[in-house]
């Protein structure tokens, strides 16, 4: 149960303001298919999260060492340091093109999209903590669904209403606290 809740904990925060969030928000403005839209984002994320938890619990598997889990550690803690980082969407408005619908636009994009992201590499790294790819995946795309629903039905209306410099500050103390509770683990001061 920690791991599928410290997992949606994580990315809903971290996904605030996220370039996949922007995603959501313009493919909502443009598409017009509320449903459709979050369909692809639940599959994309499903597909590209359990991928990475799976990742992460193989790779702490191989290598479970003191010093892959201060690795792990100190990915948390430059997590939150990329966090407080804001994303933008390089998006041109005359050369947005869909083919396929908005199901396949938004899975196809999304999947994309998250490839190397920091949501993408926040699963790896949980998938190598907690080694629970299913609680891990579960957790991980429920938090992308709590960030991007509301994203994706509200939009820009949101986004002014949200102070997304502070969602970013409680999404970087989130993988801080994540990175010193790791270490405090390796060291023995737990």
């Amino acid at each position: 149960m920690e791991a599928l809740l410290t997992s949606t904990a994580v990315v809903a925060f971290a996904e605030i303001g996220d370039k996949t969030m922007l995603l959501a928000i313009v493919l909502a403005a443009r598409l017009r298919a509320p449903w459709q839209i979050l369909a692809g984002i639940f599959f994309a994320t499903i597909c590209n999260h359990a991928l990475a938890a799976l990742l992460g619990s193989e790779v702490a598997g191989l290598v479970d060492a003191p010093w892959f889990r201060i690795a792990v550690a100190l990915g948390f803690i430059a997590m939150a340091a990329w966090t407080l980082v804001p994303d933008k969407l390089d998006e041109d408005e005359e050369g947005f093109r869909h083919r396929g619908g908005p199901f396949l636009t938004t899975l196809v994009s999304f999947f994309l999209v998250e490839m190397g992201d920091k949501t993408q590499i926040a699963t790896i790294a949980l998938g190598a903590q907690y080694h629970n790819v299913l609680a891990v995946a579960t957790g991980t795309t429920l938090g992308m669904m709590l960030a991007n629903g509301p994203a994706v039905f509200l939009g820009e209306n949101l986004v002014r209403r949200i102070s997304l410099k502070a969602t970013r500050t409680a999404a970087a103390l989130l993988f801080f606290a994540l990175g010193l509770w790791q270490l405090a683990a390796v060291l023995g001061w737990l």
